[in-house]
């Protein structure tokens, strides 16, 4: 497999002969670190008073360095740090920290994290390969190495859901001839494997072909046959586990056990108790993000904020760097060059002032300091999307108060709805009956308790058809939300108490080009615009954080006080969760895959 590097100044196949004379001494270091604390993720150790010599961005040697030395090398001191590798990310989304890949960049990187394989399946749903090749075209030339997965499953549901774009075996096998597609997108799909779909099996083809991973996504509960199902079709990772159970469930199949700490989904705690109280090798976990919002990363950082949490939930922490270092670099089979600080590997390294808190205080790539006391040091690229990128909201018309009715059967004086219950901090919902007293011919779901409407409709210029239902436990006693970020088609999604409020909420997204927005008796609240492709803004991570403030505010104010309530919301969409969403085409059961009105009789 083709590596290639933004900022190795030379590619590694054709400077070997240089990395090993340099580490004999005959040629002299670019940069030379003395006296370090290494933490070395090979043999789970601390070595003590090392030196690192570096050469073209690559590191030529590990221990006694005093024989690299020149009159040009640079001379770095270490004293009083540990030096850890750069820190990797197995499973993100970019499009969920609402910045750039740039922004992204600036906030991520000095706090260690030197790769990410981000998973741009969000922008493909709205802008299709185009999407994907903008976010891999900016990554480019950032000091961040940054991989991209080939989205598998878009839309996420075929024949439940409409997307901007469909991506099949074909869009699969020309894709993996590009070196920053490293593998396969989550496979949401995991019906399609289990039983044989042409398609789904058609792009692990393309990808087994090209010699590249293979990501899941496998979210329902049978670990008995399912998963073993799913996991002899050669897919090596999961990032759904929720309990010790199913992490330990996927380290015993040989599968990458991806354990998520994000903005919304707090998964660590649970799943790191398969390597506390079980003691098994740690081999096969992986330590990832999956989404992470703006004040996130300012308040609490990247990666070094989940390796906190592992240590904190009573993982070691050489374990919980191996988390995030080597594990992940074996789990995409680039360890030859990344996760380790070792001969020929990229000189990406974290200087660690207190192991146990994580503190990252300065970040090297491919052997030069970018990053200093929280700061990058260096200027970024910036990197202008096309206006196409900018207009993605088409709606077939604009909204009223009638497209929010929701019609009970005529002469019912009650009726049972079908409900999603979202739970907080969690990615699944419970699938509710609740019955409902009918006025007027339509339900009061208001009296039924802490249950709000809630449509998705096609905003890609398409059919343009919306689906209509419930939804409890955000408890909001007015107004309405909306948002175009609504995974994974990402059409317009809203929730509300009152018709006139939703229908406000979706126009004016529909006006600035999407984001997120807050209303009440018919004002605007809190606005989030996010022009590109409705997913993300050009503004700076000071700026979207302070208009994420305003609209975490907002939801507080209407009468919701749930941890990241945007990001909750986004998932009421996405089919392939357990156990009932709402798509632009209706009701979903998502154990058993079928359709289902709003409303029984």
């Amino acid at each position: 497999m083709k590596v290639s590097y933004s900022l190795t100044e030379k590619n590694f196949n054709e400077i070997t002969a240089e990395l090993s004379q340099t580490a004999m001494g005959i040629l002299k270091a670019d940069t030379v670190i003395r006296g370090a604390r290494i933490l070395n993720v090979n043999t789970r150790e601390i070595e003590e008073h090392k030196d690192v010599a570096i050469k073209f961005g690559r590191i030529v040697a590990v221990g006694k360095a005093d024989h690299t030395i020149g009159e040009d090398t640079q001379i770095i001191d270490a004293a009083g740090y540990t030096l850890v590798p750069g820190f990797l990310d197995g499973h993100m989304h970019v499009e969920s920290s609402m910045m750039s890949v740039r922004e992204f960049t600036r906030a991520a990187l000095p706090r260690g994290t030197t790769t990410i394989f981000m998973d741009p399946h969000e922008i493909a749903n709205v802008l299709g390969m185009k999407g994907v090749q903008m976010m891999v075209e900016e990554g480019r030339s950032m000091p961040m190495k940054i991989y991209a997965t080939m989205p598998s499953c878009v839309p996420a549901a075929p024949g439940f859901e409409d997307a901007g774009a469909v991506f099949g075996p074909d869009d699969v096998k020309e894709a993996m001839s590009d070196d920053r597609i490293i593998g396969l997108g989550e496979m949401m799909n995991f019906p399609g494997i289990i039983y044989g779909d042409k398609n789904a099996h058609g792009e692990l083809k393309a990808t087994l072909d090209a010699g590249k991973p293979i990501t899941g996504h496998y979210s329902i509960p049978d670990l008995e046959i399912g998963l073993p199902a799913y996991a002899a079709a050669g897919i090596a990772s999961c990032h759904e586990s929720t309990t010790k159970e199913d992490a330990l469930a996927r380290m015993r199949l040989g599968m990458y056990a991806k354990m998520r700490e994000g903005s919304a989904w707090h998964d660590v705690k649970e799943t790191v108790r398969a390597i506390t109280e079980n003691h098994i090798d740690s081999r096969y976990a992986v330590l990832v993000t999956d989404d992470v919002h703006p004040h996130t990363l300012r308040e609490l950082g990247h990666l070094d904020h989940v390796v906190r949490q592992a240590v904190r939930q009573g993982v070691d922490p050489i374990t919980a760097i191996q988390m995030v270092t080597i594990n992940t670099a074996q789990c995409f089979r680039v360890d030859r060059h990344l996760g380790s600080i070792s001969p020929g590997r990229c000189a990406d390294i974290n200087f660690i002032s207190d192991l146990a808190e994580v503190a990252v205080d300065r970040v090297m790539v491919d052997g030069k300091i970018v990053a200093e006391s929280g700061q990058m040091i260096m200027e970024l690229p910036y990197y202008t999307y096309p206006e196409e990128a900018r207009h993605s909201v088409h709606l077939k018309e604009k909204l009223s108060p009638q497209h929010f009715v929701i019609k009970a059967p005529a002469g019912l004086a009650t009726v049972k709805a079908h409900v999603m219950e979202i739970r907080e901090a969690h990615v699944g919902t419970y699938h509710r009956l609740i019955e409902m007293k009918v006025e007027n011919g339509q339900p009061l779901h208001r009296e039924a308790g802490d249950i709000a409407k809630v449509m998705v409709m096609e905003r890609h210029g398409g059919p343009g058809t919306y689906g209509l239902g419930y939804v409890k436990g955000f408890g909001l006693e007015a107004g309405a939300v909306a948002s175009t970020v609504a995974h994974d088609s990402h059409n317009l999604l809203i929730v509300g108490t009152n018709d006139e409020d939703m229908a406000l909420a979706g126009n004016t997204l529909a006006e600035v080009g999407g984001g997120m927005i807050a209303v009440k008796n018919g004002e605007v609240m809190a606005l989030l615009p996010l022009p590109i492709a409705g997913l993300m803004s050009d503004r700076t991570l000071e700026e979207v954080a302070e208009n994420v403030e305003g609209l975490d505010q907002a939801w507080k104010d209407l009468g919701c006080h749930l941890v990241s309530p945007f990001m909750t919301m986004a998932l009421i969409s996405l089919p392939v969760l357990p156990e009932l969403r709402l798509t632009n085409r209706g009701l979903v059961d998502c154990l058993n895959f079928k359709m289902l009105p709003s409303l029984i009789e």
